[in-house]
């Protein structure tokens, strides 16, 4: 009988992130935050490219074909357009992707966050599951996005454990 490492992931289980930012995508701007997720979730065991960096504008087509593929990510994290501006459209984006909320997991990043600054729940963020792929929105700054890492470090692999078990229930 081999040991089971309860951190070790199960192999071909794959994570996307998906940074929205227009001046990272034309090039402007180097982002900062969607490495910092990759790293999190490639030592999560997941087969994770590097984030793919979208404009603003970009992010709702961009979610659609992400969840309309025939295989979906087990993990999809975006990162930026979380705020309150006009350009902010990631959790309008990612929204309507989602199937079940988990509003206990976005209430954890806000208490994360809010150890730091007050402005940390000014940030929207929308966390959830679809069919066997959990989703979350994390803010386009490298401190948001450990928040994130911080509060999802001993959720995400159960999570995705039960959503693989219910798969095609």
């Amino acid at each position: 009988m081999h040991h089971h490492d309860p951190d070790s992931n199960r192999p071909g289980r794959t994570a996307l992130v998906v940074v929205a930012s227009t001046r990272a995508a034309a090039g402007t701007y180097e982002d900062t935050s969607g490495p910092i997720a990759v790293e999190f979730l490639r030592a999560k065991g997941f087969d994770t490219p590097e984030a793919l960096v979208v404009p603003d504008a970009e992010i709702k087509p961009t979610m659609d074909r992400i969840f309309r593929a025939e295989t979906v990510p087990h993990v999809v994290l975006t990162s930026g357009g979380t705020g309150v501006t006009a350009d902010d459209q990631t959790v309008e984006a990612v929204t309507p992707h989602i199937e079940r909320e988990l509003p206990g997991i976005v209430h954890a990043f806000w208490d994360e966050g809010r150890k730091k600054t007050a402005m940390a729940v000014a940030s929207r963020a929308v966390a959830g599951v679809r069919g066997h792929t959990f989703i979350m929105t994390l803010p386009g700054s490298p401190g948001g996005v450990k928040d994130g890492c911080t509060v999802l470090d001993d959720l995400v692999i159960p999570i995705v454990d039960l959503l693989e078990g219910n798969h095609g229930s």
